[in-house]
């Protein structure tokens, strides 16, 4: 146990040494200021807008920004998708893996493009080395990008003033993989390989086990994969084991660093608002906010799946920990983790948008699963994902300073730019979008025959099981509750489109509202405005954040976990 605490305190101290730092660092290369490693990432920088005809000065609207987004995507899902499609003819094939069916290819474009890295199969027997290099892990890299791209445009919008250009979106797409991506993955790659994750380009090496049995030990390029999975809160895995496979994550000090990573730009992007905002104090509340329901939700699960399954503990059957034991609820964990720490890697993975898991979420407590899927349903805001999870905050910030302006009786204001009816509408559009995609498959999906022979679960588990999928394909986060069949026609489609609902439906509206409020003129504080750099407006914010999605799934929460729990059926 005390070895769980002092593995929990490690990560905090972690964080809060590097949220400073990395948000720092974020906000000079945002803002186009001198920051470390100019010398070098200039020469880089230059050379890709030649050979590529972008002008970095060229500023565009948000119209552009967002056309400049969505064309980005289009190609890349486009590439991504024939890649799959003719895998059997590429390179750097040496299993000679086949090529994938249409909805697959599909699903898994959409997944990878969207941030969500969703996985109706299993990396190692499916993706030949060629796809994940060039293919999925390309676009780890530049759809955390084109996340934290729209985030900084929507941090522009607030603080300037009467200004028509959010920035260009092609060149924040190459300064932040350039200069944040790709030297903390490299850096950590490096730690993660010294460590025994596998980095190769073998072949399946066949083996004879001890039983005389045959299997195959896949090689591939793993820990480079591993490590920007997680940074970039992708999510996915080379195995289908994810994090919980030891040559993905072999160590304690491994498991201990992906969790670092997924959560190290999601909390250093509220600092980096701070900084832009030239107000530290908006920082810190946007961080107080992330980091309050990110812990409520980990010191939730964590002991849920510590004190394990109380109807095993009624059979006489011992779940204590011991010497010998990591007790608790050990089912789909790993003896090298225990409950705590799987608990705390899982929940942070559904705080973000990662998805990526170290233990199987579908052997969790009810109340377990209830918690992890609730984070999901906040819209993963506790800190999110890369990009996702601050201009989420934000989005809940104005839904906040409107209804603490209705109770005043005063016009809502955020930074010195007045939230509007404009704004608000916008607002309400991104706030409704998810939930009606999850709710409505979810609906669809227990009452047709077809999808309900998926559910290996009947019953409110069956029902967790549906909701999970549409939450974490619709949120892109991309884990799963493993007791449903996903990869079919049906969940192929509606989960891709509930993957670029949740990205461009939400995407699109945040460029809206940033460009209409970088054209307004910042109204000086008077007795009447709403403080929104204070203790209370971060215990307000993290409030309604938790009343708007309780009243939105509470039904279906009630219908699965809630229920699952009550009638103790495991």
């Amino acid at each position: 146990m005390s070895q769980n605490v002092i593995a929990v305190i490690v990560l905090i101290v972690l964080l809060c040494i590097s949220t400073p730092l990395l948000g720092s660092y974020m906000a000079k290369v945002f803002q186009n200021k001198k920051a470390p490693g100019d010398r070098f990432f200039l020469p880089i920088e230059r050379l890709i807008y030649r050979v590529t005809g972008v002008d970095p000065e060229g500023e565009q609207r948000w119209t552009t920004y967002a056309i400049s987004v969505l064309a980005f995507s289009f190609v890349s899902v486009v590439v991504l998708y024939g890649m799959q499609r003719l895998q059997a003819h590429l390179p750097f094939n040496p299993d000679h893996l086949a090529n994938l069916p249409a909805p697959l290819s599909f699903n898994t474009a959409v997944s990878f493009l969207t941030n969500t890295n969703w996985q109706n199969y299993a990396g190692e027997d499916t993706m030949a080395q060629f796809t994940q290099m060039a293919g999925l892990v390309v676009q780890n890299f530049v759809s955390a990008a084109a996340g934290i791209a729209v985030a900084v445009a929507l941090m522009r919008g607030l603080t300037r003033k009467r200004s028509n250009t959010l920035g260009n979106f092609w060149a924040d797409l190459t300064r932040i993989v350039i200069r944040v991506l790709i030297p903390i993955a490299a850096i950590a790659a490096i730690i993660l390989i010294a460590q025994g994750a596998e980095q190769n380009l073998h072949a399946t090496h066949m083996i004879t086990t001890v039983a005389g049995q045959s299997q195959g030990i896949p090689g591939g390029p793993v820990g480079s994969q591993e490590t920007i999975k997680q940074l970039g809160t992708n999510g996915g895995g080379f195995f289908n084991a994810n994090a919980g496979h030891p040559f993905e994550s072999p160590t304690g000090l491994t498991n201990m660093l992906l969790n670092w990573l997924l959560l190290s730009i999601p909390f250093a992007l509220g600092w980096t608002f701070g900084k832009m905002a030239k107000d530290r104090k908006q920082g810190y509340a946007v961080l107080g906010a992330m980091g309050g329901l990110f812990l409520i939700g980990a010191l939730l699960v964590m002991p849920f799946e510590a004190n394990g399954n109380i109807h095993i503990t009624q059979a006489h059957v011992s779940q204590a920990i011991t010497a010998t034991s990591p007790g608790g609820n050990m089912e789909g964990k790993e003896i090298r983790n225990g409950p705590i720490l799987s608990a705390l890697f899982n929940s942070s993975s559904t705080s973000t948008s990662t998805g990526s898991i170290n233990s199987a979420n579908d052997s969790y407590t009810p109340l377990g699963g209830g918690v992890i899927l609730f984070n999901m349903m906040l819209g993963e805001i506790s800190p999110g994902g890369t990009g996702s999870g601050l201009y989420g905050m934000l989005i809940m910030a104005m839904l906040a300073v409107f209804i603490a302006g209705l109770m005043v009786g005063r016009t809502p204001e955020y930074l010195g730019k007045k939230i509007q009816a404009k704004e608000m509408k916008l607002v309400v559009l991104y706030l409704l979008m998810v939930p009606f995609v999850i709710l409505t498959f979810t609906a669809i999906s227990v009452v047709m025959h077809s999808s309900l022979a998926s559910i290996y679960n009947p019953g409110p588990h069956g029902l967790s099981e549906v909701t999970y999928a549409f939450t974490s394909a619709s949120n892109n986060n991309g884990s799963a509750f493993a007791g449903l069949n996903g990869n079919t026609d049906w969940y192929n489609t509606t989960l891709g489109i509930c993957m670029l609902v949740g990205r461009f439906a939400l995407m699109v509206p945040v460029l809206a509202i940033a460009g209409s409020l970088a054209r307004k003129q910042r109204v000086p504080a008077s007795s009447g405005t709403f403080p929104t750099g204070t203790p209370i407006f971060a215990l307000m914010l993290a409030g309604i954040a938790v009343i708007v999605v309780g009243l939105t799934y509470f039904p279906v929460l009630a219908l699965g976990p809630i229920v699952e729990h009550l009638v103790g059926k495991f």
